[in-house]
């Protein structure tokens, strides 16, 4: 599945299907926790290369309109 923004992309048998960063390993609940714990977007991108500003605003955006499910994901991974 794909949302219409093109650099968010579901993918099975990638990082558990969660929603990434198109073309990367890179779990968009990992890009929104980083957010809730203050880290500057400039930190971000520094922390992910491979990613620019517009993929991780992108994130950023699908994670504000389907926070339950991020918020799961994130509770999911970080309770073990």
């Amino acid at each position: 599945m794909s949302t219409t923004k093109s650099s968010i992309e579901c993918t099975a048998g990638v990082c558990g299907g969660v929603p990434c960063v198109a073309g990367t390993r890179i779990p968009v609940w990992v890009l929104e926790r980083s957010r809730q714990l203050g880290i500057s977007r400039e930190d971000v991108l520094d922390d992910y290369p491979t990613i620019s500003d517009a993929d991780l605003l992108a994130a950023w955006e699908y994670a504000d309109s389907h926070r339950d499910e991020i918020a799961s994901q994130i509770h999911e991974n970080e309770s073990g």
